[in-house]
């Protein structure tokens, strides 16, 4: 009986170092493998997700959203005003006509600035359709009018077909009595796309200052 103890206690105090000791050589080999200088234990350097990237060294350059940029060659005008200045001097195609900007400076402008008025989306309120969407193709456009060339502005409203001419929205010259004012300016909320959202006092930048 005392040699069986003695056995278990002798084969203990063996067999437990060398547990210990083949243990210790796993973690070693595992981490550190054959070599002596443990290279896998040393502290991986930061790497980028895209190895060739070469690090910035340069400040990050800073870039304004189209909204806020500010041309220095162009008038600040409302749309609706841009739009009476250009039917005051006689809706002219080609020539350039005066307007004052919104700090009363003198500045000009021709019928192209007009036009992208027309053809423009998110002009008149956020998420605005630009008004040739609805109003270019007569024969599913509200009220026949066409406000996708200068000829289709001219022409009018209600027309029977693209050879003829319509009711004058453009009031004879006369701005605040015409028919594109009272839908531009004073908004038809019975009618899609002219509802109280329309915002007559939209500022843009158009023209050129006159020199």
């Amino acid at each position: 009986m005392k040699d069986d103890v003695r056995k278990y206690i002798y084969g203990t105090l063996i067999i437990f170092p060398m547990g210990l000791l083949t243990w210790g050589l796993i973690v070693y080999l595992s981490s550190c493998g054959f070599s002596f200088a443990c290279e896998r234990a040393r502290t991986l350097p930061e790497m980028t997700s895209v190895p060739t990237l070469i690090p910035a060294t340069m400040p990050v350059a800073t870039v304004e959203p189209p909204h806020l940029v500010v041309p220095t060659d162009k008038c600040r005008v409302s749309g609706v005003n841009l739009i009476g200045a250009w039917v005051s001097a006689g809706s002219p195609e080609t020539d350039a006509f005066p307007f004052a900007d919104a700090d009363g400076a003198k500045c000009e402008a021709t019928y192209a600035d007009v036009q992208s008025l027309f053809a423009r989306s998110n002009i008149w309120y956020a998420g605005s359709l630009s008004c040739v969407f609805c109003h270019s193709d007569l024969a599913v456009s509200p009220a026949q009018l066409d406000l996708s060339s200068y000829e289709g502005v001219l022409a009018g409203s209600r027309r029977a077909d693209n050879a003829s001419k319509g009711t004058d929205i453009l009031g004879g010259g006369n701005w605040e009595s015409s028919l594109l004012y009272q839908y531009i300016a004073k908004t038809q909320p019975e009618v899609a796309g002219h509802d109280a959202t329309l915002d007559s006092n939209m500022m843009i930048y158009a023209g050129s200052p006159i020199k």
